[in-house]
């Protein structure tokens, strides 16, 4: 029996859908086929109806708009037909309406998206993401690093803050906190990484990550060690990095602090009414492999504090170090006039101002 004419076009129609299909599957990234699709029929549309449709209903300039969906959505195989066809749109259109419509600055304009879009889409087809994954990544990563920043619940008779600002007012830098507190022994480590803002972000992220896991994890003698190994074998000359360990029995006061070629700690002796700097001293980490850290013991009584800061509040190119710890303990001054509580933000305005540097003060105290 023969097919109807109905049904050898029903056979034609199907058989050009699987090929059309398995076009898309070998030619354009299949997963955002549907994307592709719709911003093609969009500037399709934008251009038919910028020759036939109602007048100023379809400007060509918002052509422009598929090319930043598809910067933003599409691969870039993806994105270069799409602005084959963007092209195509334009060229048409001007055609259409004697380049009345179609100038050269927009030409231009749409070019320069164009050529920007197609970097951004290589840019997250490196990173395996596209749309907004890449920046969700990121705030991820951001607020990981603040979370890890954030020091433990202290017992009553004890407080504690931290203040971190980054360069620029970036979400990133490369000043970070890590801390443990297991029973009475509390561990803060303040880390300063080489570098500052964005460029040393990536790997305050990273290391950050390593500190928090060895913090608590080792020997309080030796994590400015195990700190040190990690980054010989894995800095890979990067960069050095400085920090500073503090140590603290909460049920006496007693502690001890560990330098590896950080500032150095700051404490209030709340009987003499002074503020002190602590001697602790040390290679910087990831130079020397195989360093020990020798500590320097001290004791918290009520009323006392003790203040750990990265280099952005004390270190001003072409001055002295021993100038900006001066500064640093008179700033401290604000501490015991508004309350350690209070002061701390007070501190690193003063000692910040007019610095483009990141910077990290952890106070603590015992009342």
């Amino acid at each position: 029996m023969n097919a109807t004419p109905t049904a050898k076009v029903t056979r034609l129609l199907r058989s050009t859908a699987q090929r059309l299909v398995a076009v898309l599957r070998r030619k354009v990234l299949f997963r955002y086929r549907l994307v592709l699709i719709t911003l093609v029929v969009i500037a399709v549309g934008i251009g038919v109806g910028a020759v036939w449709g109602p007048t100023q209903w379809f400007p060509p300039s918002s052509t422009i708009l598929t090319v930043l969906a598809g910067g933003l959505l599409l691969k870039r195989k993806s994105l270069a037909f799409l602005l084959a066809v963007v092209a195509a749109v334009l060229l048409f259109v001007g055609y259409m309406l004697d380049f009345g419509e179609v100038g050269p600055g927009l030409l231009v304009t749409i070019g320069v998206t164009g050529v920007l879009s197609y970097l951004l889409s290589g840019v997250r087809e490196r990173l395996g993401v596209q749309g907004l994954g890449g920046e969700m990544m990121l705030l991820d990563l951001r607020d990981r690093l603040r979370h890890q920043g954030k020091l433990p619940e202290v017992p009553r008779g004890w407080g504690r803050t931290a203040v971190l600002r980054q360069a620029g007012g970036s979400s990133f830098g490369g000043d970070f906190v890590v801390s443990h507190r297991e029973g009475d022994q509390l561990d803060i480590a303040v880390v300063d990484v080489s570098g500052k803002g964005v460029d040393a972000g990536t790997r305050a992220l990273l290391l950050s990550g390593a500190f928090s896991g060895l913090i608590g994890a080792v020997p309080t003698r030796d994590f400015l060690a195990h700190c040190n190994d990690y980054l010989m074998r894995h800095s890979e000359g990067e960069g050095f990095v400085t920090a500073v360990h503090l140590s603290v029995d909460l049920s006496s006061g007693a502690y001890q602090v560990f330098s590896a070629g950080h500032p150095p700690a700051v404490q209030y002796d709340a009987g003499k009414g002074l503020w002190s700097a602590n001697e602790a001293k040390g290679v910087v980490l990831g130079v020397i492999p195989e360093m020990t850290y020798t500590p320097v013991d001290g004791h918290l009584r009520p009323g006392d504090g003790l203040m750990l800061c990265t280099d952005g509040l004390v270190e001003t190119p072409g001055e002295d170090l021993d100038a900006g710890i001066d500064r640093l303990l008179g700033a401290a001054q604000t501490l015991v006039t508004q309350g350690f509580s209070n002061g701390a933000d007070d501190v690193v305005d003063i000692l910040s101002k007019d610095k483009n540097d990141d910077c990290a003060l952890v106070v603590l105290w015992r009342d």
